[in-house]
């Protein structure tokens, strides 16, 4: 539980306080009314509503009936519990733009999840996890930042035979992988007993290409059970039960819930995925996925996994109002096809920035279509490690001070590492331990930061000559 503070220090993972008041964090749960009327999903609902003291509100038909109940409730977390059939990539662009309409700015308003499961059973058993989880091993099929975990193995989907390890303590030293990778990747899972796993390349609905520039196996399922399917066409099973979370940041549809056999199902029913993230369309842009990375595995300890989504979904929105305002407003439903790239014009900030009309394109694409699935409120957080930059929150009454201090001299904002798509340089992001208005800027104004009602949004400075600190003061009521 959370409480808010009249003086309190939020520094990355720890808050230091000694004056605990009102509780503010306040959950919704939001179901279609069919679904809380079915015995079996019901119990998920009701296990989510006693976990978090939560305020149950239901639909008939559409999701987006329940804007002014949710506008009401203003809540910190909201869950979209739902059936399979019911969980497809309609309904989660529709929860994406339902949770950016609770007030008037453009930014998502809480954090949200969709809660599904390959059967009732499944999702009652993701809504029961309670137990936080601090993720120490990471394995992956393509790279990520070695130095910023505990410990890991990934192998290469790019280059045969590439096998890199880092030991808990170690370094990361790279070794010779086999030619076929499946059933080592199927080990991490099930013995290894991986904490998070990160997946990339083709893509489907119904499987994972595990090569992307050399011949290798798949990951497939049937009736729920996720398997390996090796060059020689041997079969290995997973069957992983530890709970996990699953980045599939740059896989095409793998987020994509089309029916009951579907992948991301079987990721959560046999290998003990409780949250995920994936593309439910085919992925090119790459912001949307790729940038979390960013902000859960390269930022270890300053997030949850449900936030670290969030800030980069925060970060997407900030570079779209910033540098192609006329653009937003004039976008259609990206899921009905792309926009012209000719129609975009880019401001002269963001051709400094190297933006290009592109980028307004890819932006819009990927805004509504990367899935969060699992309960927002469970917390899944990397182990905390040393960081490229301390970030830390200051609460004193009314007074809040932001503090980014470099530690790693002239490459303390750069990115951290570049595998993958739209990688690096997103802007820092602070959650506050509570919602704030009547914001007024004392000091900071000119890092052109977005003060919303539960976090700031500061502009990455793209400098290799960092200052030794950069503060933002303003001054803002509770609400």
């Amino acid at each position: 539980m959370l409480y808010l503070l009249a003086s309190a220090i939020v520094a990355d993972d720890r808050v230091l306080a000694n004056s605990p008041q009102k509780d503010l964090e306040s959950y919704a749960v939001v179901v279609k009314a069919s679904t809380a009327q079915d015995a079996e999903w019901r119990k998920v609902v009701d296990a989510l509503k006693q976990k978090h003291n939560a305020t149950v509100i239901t639909y008939t038909s559409s999701v987006d009936e329940t804007l002014a109940a949710l506008s009401d409730l203003f809540p910190r977390y909201a869950c979209f519990v739902a059936k399979p059939e019911g969980a497809g990539r309609l309904f989660v662009a529709q929860v994406h733009q339902l949770t950016r309409q609770l007030d008037d700015d453009p930014y998502t308003d809480t954090l949200w999840g969709v809660l599904t499961g390959y059967d009732a059973a499944n999702a009652l058993e993701i809504a029961m996890t309670d137990q936080p989880l601090v993720i120490k091993k990471v394995a992956s099929g393509t790279e990520f930042a070695a130095d910023m975990v505990t410990e890991g193995q990934w192998y290469d989907e790019l280059v045969k035979n590439k096998h890199v390890r880092k030991s808990s303590g170690g370094d990361a030293e790279q070794l010779n992988g086999p030619d076929d990778t499946t059933k080592p990747i199927v080990d991490l899972l099930n013995k290894y007993h991986a904490d998070a796993m990160i997946t990339s390349g083709h893509a489907t609905e119904r499987d994972w290409q595990i090569g992307f520039r050399y011949k290798n196996g798949y990951f497939r399922c049937a009736d729920g059970k996720l398997f390996g399917l090796d060059t020689n066409q041997e079969k290995h099973i997973v069957d992983s039960s530890n709970p996990k979370v699953y980045l599939a940041i740059g896989n095409c549809r793998m987020g994509h819930v089309v029916d009951q056999d579907a992948m991301a199902l079987a990721w959560m029913n046999s290998a003990g995925v409780r949250q995920m993230i994936g593309y439910t369309v085919d992925t090119w842009y790459g912001y949307g996925g790729w940038g979390c990375l960013d902000f859960f595995i390269e930022q270890p300890g300053r997030y949850t996994f449900a936030e670290a989504f969030h800030a980069n979904q925060h970060a997407l929105i900030h570079r779209l109002e910033t540098y192609f305002p006329k653009e937003v407003s004039q976008a259609k439903f990206p899921l009905a096809g792309q926009p012209r790239i000719r129609q975009f014009e880019v401001p002269a900030e963001g051709v400094a920035l190297g933006l290009r009309p592109f980028d307004a394109v890819g932006l819009l694409y990927d805004r509504d279509v990367v899935a969060f699935y699992g309960d927002p409120k469970w917390s899944a957080k990397m182990a905390s490690l040393p960081k490229y930059f301390q970030q830390s929150l200051e609460v004193s009454d009314d007074v809040y001070t932001l503090t980014i201090t470099p530690n790693r001299g002239s490459g303390s904002f750069e990115p951290v590492n570049t595998n993958g798509s739209q990688r690096g340089w997103r802007p820092f992001v602070q959650f506050l331990p509570h919602r704030i208005e009547d914001v007024k800027i004392v000091a900071g104004g000119e890092m052109k930061p977005v003060i919303a009602d539960d976090f700031i949004l500061v502009p990455n400075p793209r400098t290799t000559n960092p200052e030794s600190e950069y503060q933002l003061v303003f001054r803002a009521q509770r609400q």
